[in-house]
């Protein structure tokens, strides 16, 4: 069977795609062609196939009769052959949604995630396919797909895990092109306007890469593709194997801070070259694009990797030592006002993904841990204890590469077993404790002990002088509700549980006086810790009263800084990590709230 597929914006400006896909040789009474329901990369079901309408099916030439379809579920629609030899399908998709895992077409722009839009033909998913995109000629077309001759817009894939995995953009973007490591690699920014400044960009991201390239010690790639793109709702980045598309604001490259966030994401999404698209658990050779694919490591594959893209920042100079560390304390502190993380474990949290991490609800926090934050922080305290307890002979960063050349270049698929057994292999160490510990166990994080191993102490960060004193803390999340206040969780454990506070819950006054959502914070500061608080509160339509008394948070800024007096070793441990010697180790930078 031959399988070509096609795509053309609709001249009519609904947003919508016309689709067809041709079908020579075919030798079977039915064809079942399946949409997906996820997209590698973005753990959730999405049921995407509620954009797609006007399916028909047709006997190819020179019949041209009409074929029978059938909507098997929600994904799979089933043609009736009929003795035909050639069928083409047609269907049109709806997209007007500029997110890395959709399909977005407008007058001057298509973006083509071809999960969303492009079925599989059951059972012959392994074959190779080719695809025409028909835009108007002035319109650059680019993948990371094998091009074809016969114009700019047609490609092949070698199988349909390869189509998925190489997303199209169409338009008038501006394209850069960098070589690092001697690889072509393009920057390909589309969307107008952008704080930008194109040089700055294409030197940064090159720095990145080589430093992902040195840190591994390779690359697999023949070539590369950042696909940017340019809106005003950021949607944060999604992996491919030989490129990546981020949906960043038009702002986001200026001030510092916030470049440093768009350079971190671009590490994070290249990163992934390595672990994810290559060193990738078992389960992802082959996926099932109809149900969920669980895995257990998907704090390695997230967590791990975000770990990386703070390293990576660090190791291409285009973070300070201070910037470097504030990036984990900026997540500690967070981190030990989440309650479930005593209740379910990093394991468990990647598990869970499929209806945890996309899909957070009001108990979302009292039960359930982020793997990519919780993910993140074991990794720092798994490279600086594989530091200490090897006397700075092995890290993270060494294991890696040892799985990089177990795993990842002859791209074998690593099993939920098999994670540990690598990493001891890799530093002589026996880890059991400490994924007993952290990883399969929800055994409360020492976070002092780690970071000492590096001549480091974790403490709360000093309120600058004009801060006023520590609010009271209720134990509650709230949001805006036109105008009100509204709890969107209560924590548990906190004031506020205790006092009978639930979610969905309008606070309308405290001790009598009359509170909106834009001045609560602030007449919160008005109650330190211990105060007696009576808070007016509607509670499913009926007013109640709850009286609480404050309490003191876990302080959530958080800095690490110097110890008096660092052993040898921990200052070796400082300098390999961090890569500058520990006298000159400031303390991580305190903002003003």
């Amino acid at each position: 069977m031959r399988i070509h597929y096609s795509v053309r914006p609709d001249p009519s400006g609904e947003h919508r795609g016309e689709f067809t896909l041709d079908l020579s040789d075919v030798a079977q009474p039915l064809v079942d062609l399946v949409f997906p329901s996820w997209v590698p990369g973005s753990y959730w079901i999405a049921e995407y196939q509620r954009s797609i309408g006007r399916f028909a099916a047709r006997a190819g030439e020179p019949e041209l009769r009409p074929l029978r379809v059938e909507r098997i579920d929600k994904g799979r629609w089933r043609i009736h052959t009929e003795g035909a030899r050639t069928v083409l399908a047609s269907y049109s998709v709806y997209g007007y949604q500029l997110v890395n895992e959709a399909f977005d077409v407008t007058g001057e722009h298509l973006f083509l995630n071809a999960a969303l839009c492009l079925p599989y033909i059951d059972g012959h998913a392994e074959r190779s396919s080719e695809l025409t995109v028909h835009v108007p000629p002035d319109w650059q077309v680019i993948s990371e797909l094998e091009p074809l001759a016969g114009g700019p817009a047609r490609f092949r894939a070698a199988n349909y895990d390869e189509l998925v995995d190489s997303p199209i953009d169409a338009g008038h973007p501006l394209v850069l092109t960098i070589r690092p490591g001697g690889i072509p690699h393009r920057i390909v920014l589309c969307g107008r306007g952008g704080n930008f400044e194109a040089h700055r960009l294409e030197e940064d991201i090159g720095r990145i890469v080589q430093a992902a390239i040195t840190l591994v010690g390779g690359s697999p790639l023949e070539r590369y593709t950042f696909f940017i793109h340019l809106t005003d709702t950021p949607d944060g980045g999604l992996e491919h194997a030989t490129s990546t598309s981020c949906v960043v604001t038009r702002t986001a490259f200026r001030p510092a801070e916030s470049y440093r966030r768009f350079l971190s994401l671009i590490a994070h999404e290249y990163f992934h070259v390595y672990n994810v698209k290559r060193i990738r658990p078992r389960v992802f050779q082959s996926f099932d694009y109809t149900r969920e694919n669980y895995t257990r490591l998907l704090w390695w594959m997230e967590g791990t990797t975000s770990y990386f893209d703070r390293l990576l920042l660090r190791r291409a100079g285009l973070a300070t030592p201070a910037q470097f560390l504030e990036s984990f304390t900026r997540w500690i502190g967070p981190y030990l006002q989440t309650p479930g993380r005593h209740w379910q474990s990093l394991e468990e949290s990647s598990f869970a993904t499929w209806i945890d991490h996309y899909k957070p609800f009001e108990e979302s926090a009292n039960q359930s841990v982020d793997y990519y934050v919780k993910g993140t922080l074991v990794s720092l305290c798994l490279d600086l204890y594989i530091r200490h307890a090897t006397e700075n002979r092995a890290s993270l960063e060494s294991a890696f590469r040892h799985i990089w050349v177990e795993y990842g270049r002859p791209d074998r698929g690593i099993g939920e077993e098999e994670l540990q057994p690598i990493l001891q292999r890799a530093t002589g160490l026996d880890l059991g404790s400490f994924f007993d510990r952290y990883v399969r166990g929800t055994e409360e994080i020492d976070f002092s002990e780690f970071v000492r191993y590096a001549g480091l102490s974790l403490g709360p960060a000093p309120r600058p002088p004009d801060e006023e004193e520590v609010a009271g803390y209720l134990g509650i999340q709230t949001v805006n509700s036109s105008g009100l206040v509204k709890v969107r969780t209560v924590l548990a454990g906190s004031p506020a549980a205790r006092a009978g506070l639930s979610p969905g819950d309008e606070i309308v006054a405290i001790d009598g006086a009359k509170v909106l959502f834009d001045g609560f914070d602030k007449i919160m500061k008005r109650y330190p810790p211990g105060s007696k608080i009576e808070l007016s509160v509607f509670q499913r339509g009926l007013l109640n009263q709850r009286t609480l008394e404050a309490g003191r948070a876990p302080p959530e800024k958080l800095e690490l800084r110097p110890v008096d007096s660092p052993t040898d070793l921990e200052r070796a441990v400082y300098l390999s990590w961090v890569g500058a010697p520990w006298e000159a180790a400031p303390p991580t930078e305190t903002k003003k709230s």
